[in-house]
């Protein structure tokens, strides 16, 4: 399998090497030159596969030869070693736990995955590798503990300050080692704009860098992951699978879509937002207009200018009648958030958090449309103890802290502020 840039202005390049440059020369997105078909087979005989197997025969096409079967089968296993959980709220909506890993958020899958290959590609090098990666919350945490001690990587992480929960940001500034943190005057675009900048910095080429933002396939096509365990999961009801996922930079969603292309019997999926709308006004209108962006108590889809939606276009070869046929798109507000938080509570007792409450209100709005032959996930992308404020106000409950969060918090912050790009470079230079 080769990639090739989504800016058409750069070779097209093998597994490996798209990994190690994050983004193309150009400036441009990798996009793999086919999307692979899975057999028939492959999902009669789903049920019968372990997660591993299911997930290895996923992305082996993605992969090729670049990383060897028993590597792989590694790599994959060690990246899914934990639960993924569906809760029942409703006769027709559940709601999918994929924070059960070790930072508390969906992101440690593609953390893991690139963290493992990446290692895995450097372990015959003597070359250093600096892993640059902006985070709008969860991504840097998630990254951080993926890459902790991996030799010969170094790994430096933009958030934008005061803009990250507290936990979100001990996960990601206390680790030490081969992690540093730089906390940016700025919102999420700016780190992001950043990173890409660095990219074309000619002078910065000597160390080596690479993005673990969603924008690494290594980073996004693992998140195909979380819909086929789905799938295997919900196979028996025969019902239409309807998606809605939190979506920020839209990394997660186009990894579905993807997965979809591949076969995966999904019927439809949601893009529920915050009030970062650039996606939903764009079904909307047809005109992509990406606008500030907007601080809210779902700060990990506080992102203006969403990088993926490139792919998403790609996908569908920018025909939005092909796009709305798979694609809906919503926008709440945060009181609409608090709402949805209650209702879900008083449903089933069960505490959602912040980015799953936008998740279920999409599928809610969605279904009220739509016959009862559909059954819907939406997608819990952090456990509720990160948005520990929100949610103990809003609810008026306690939040357990899960245990292995406890030394986290118990350590003090370290990161070292920059004001603009100009300093980014200055410190990756020193």
């Amino acid at each position: 399998m080769k990639y090739y840039s989504l800016n058409y202005n750069s070779k097209s390049t093998q597994f490996h090497e798209a990994v190690k440059k994050g983004l193309a020369p150009d400036r441009g997105l990798y996009f793999p030159e086919s999307i692979p078909q899975l057999p028939q087979s492959f999902f009669d005989e789903i049920e019968k596969m372990s997660i591993p197997e299911m997930a290895y025969k996923v992305i082996k096409p993605y992969v090729g030869n670049q990383i060897l079967k028993e590597k792989l089968m590694e790599i994959v296993t060690e990246t899914l070693d934990f639960e993924f959980p569906i809760i029942e709220i409703t006769d027709q909506i559940a709601a999918m736990e994929l924070f059960q890993g070790p930072t508390l958020a969906f992101k440690d899958v593609g953390a893991r995955f690139m963290a493992r290959s990446l290692g895995h590609f450097n372990e015959k090098s003597k070359e250093k590798v600096t892993v640059l990666v902006a985070t709008s919350g969860d991504t840097g945490g998630a990254v951080a503990n993926g890459f902790l001690g991996v030799e010969g990587v170094e790994v430096v992480i933009l958030y934008p300050k005061g803009k990250v929960s507290e936990i979100q940001e001990k996960q990601l500034t206390t680790l030490g080692q081969n992690i540093t943190a730089l906390e940016v005057d700025g919102v999420f675009d700016d780190c992001q704009e950043m990173v890409k900048s660095a990219f074309l910095d000619a002078e910065l080429s000597s160390i080596g860098l690479t993005s673990a933002n969603s924008i690494n396939i290594a980073r996004w096509l693992p998140q195909m992951f979380y819909y086929f365990i789905a799938y295997r999961s919900l196979k028996h009801l025969n019902k239409k699978l309807v998606f809605s996922v939190p979506s920020g930079n839209f990394g997660n969603i186009c990894a579905g879509i993807m997965g979809q292309k591949m076969g995966l019997p999904i019927d439809h999926f949601i893009a529920s937002t915050n009030e970062n709308d650039s996606v939903p006004r764009y079904m909307e209108t047809g005109i992509y207009d990406p606008q500030p962006t907007i601080q809210t108590i779902s700060n990990a889809m506080d992102v203006g200018n969403p990088s993926n939606f490139i792919r998403i276009q790609k996908i569908f070869n920018n025909d939005m009648v092909k796009m709305k046929k798979t694609l809906s798109a919503f926008r709440y507000t945060d009181q609409e958030t608090k709402e949805a938080l209650k209702e879900i509570y008083d449903l089933k007792g069960y505490v959602a958090d912040p980015h799953g409450a936008v998740g279920y209100l999409g599928l809610k709005e969605y279904l009220s449309q739509h016959g009862e032959d559909h059954y819907g996930l939406f997608l819990e992308t952090a456990h509720p103890v990160k948005f520990i404020d929100v949610v103990k106000k809003t609810l008026k409950i306690e939040v357990e802290v899960p245990e292995r969060l406890n030394s986290t918090l118990s350590k003090e912050k370290e990161s070292i502020p920059i004001k603009d790009y100009s300093e980014l470079r200055a410190y990756l230079l020193n």
